[in-house]
């Protein structure tokens, strides 16, 4: 545990002397370049932030190019200005070209710091919860999904359609078909002619279906 802690501890302290000694070169060089007072303690405090939010992006996992690409730009401003102070310029002299690139620096990492806030990709819980919105509104609005029939190969057997069910035989008892004989025979006594299905279905009171078998059986 101890081992750990100094191992944390020297960590630690070689972060704050790296971060202080670049950030004092960025300083430098913007005062080189005529941005004097409290614009000159900007600068680094902008190219720092601009170096952590492409640092955050890069260990979301998530749209890495972008990442890659403000990280590197952020790097080379803070690199460039390690180099710079270490005697390869003329402080007293500096290049337009540089006085130009710091002067330009705010409004890039005002556009690289909006990217990589506000352009997060969607992750899977942002997926997951569209997709129940989806079907949520899906059901309000009534919205059923009906599958599709699977299509049918060559090798296929076409589909047989169903064979109606035969209707079970009706059962008359014997004596209503001796009564239905009696019916029958007066009606061809008084008329003549033979007793049709509908005359002897309204003179019994039976159901259509009987009355047809009776009609079969006389």
């Amino acid at each position: 545990m101890r081992a750990l802690l100094a191992r944390v501890d020297a960590v630690l302290v070689q972060a704050v002397i790296a971060a202080a000694l670049s950030f004092a070169h960025l300083h430098d060089i913007a005062l080189a370049a005529g941005q004097d007072g409290w614009k000159a303690w900007a600068y680094p405090v902008s190219v720092d932030l601009l170096l952590v939010a492409a640092w955050r992006r890069l260990r979301t996992g998530h749209a890495k190019a972008s990442g890659w690409c403000w990280f590197v730009i952020a790097l080379a401003a803070s690199l460039g200005a390690n180099v710079a102070t270490a005697g390869l310029l003329d402080l007293d002299h500096v290049p337009a070209w540089l006085r130009i690139l710091v002067a330009g620096w705010p409004a890039v990492a005002f556009l690289g710091g909006t990217l990589l806030a506000h352009s997060a990709p969607e992750t899977v819980e942002d997926v997951e919860s569209a997709a129940m919105d989806a079907d949520r509104t899906d059901q309000e609005e009534g919205v059923e999904l009906v599958p599709e029939p699977p299509e049918l190969s060559a090798a296929d057997p076409a589909p047989v359609p169903p064979v109606a069910a035969t209707p079970p035989a009706v059962t008359v008892p014997a004596a209503l078909v001796e009564h239905a004989r009696k019916v029958a025979a007066e009606h061809h006594t008084r008329t003549g002619a033979a007793i049709d299905t509908p005359t002897l279905r309204a003179r019994l009171g039976v159901p259509v279906p009987m009355a047809e078998a009776i009609a079969a059986q006389i």
